[in-house]
């Protein structure tokens, strides 16, 4: 059992027991929530494709909260002494997918 689901922007395929860390989501340690936004469904060997999303469900599980590796921006104009280095931590949730419905 496959499905493609989409959170904070971007598009993730899953399947149950996998862990994955996706743009922070808004809920608490252990809490269990579903995606809705699901694209594509597969189960044994039938394909069932959205136009735009498939009625079915992802349910998840929230395992952790955290920031990722810290990504330097330096931005210089050259002949104009001007030059700016800051830093960047994206934050993340980790969920593990429990089941598709």
């Amino acid at each position: 059992m496959l499905a493609i689901i989409r959170t904070g922007g971007k598009q993730y395929i899953v399947q149950p027991g996998d862990k994955i860390k996706v743009e922070k989501i808004d809920k608490k340690e252990g809490e269990e929530f579903s995606f809705s936004d699901v694209l594509l469904v597969e189960k044994s060997k039938k394909i069932e494709i959205g136009t735009p999303n498939v009625k079915a469900e992802v349910q998840a599980k929230v395992l952790s909260h955290g920031k990722g590796d810290k990504i330097i921006v330096f931005k210089y104009k050259p002949k104009k002494r001007e030059s700016r280095k800051i830093g960047h931590r994206q934050p993340y949730t980790e969920i593990e997918i429990l089941g598709i419905k």
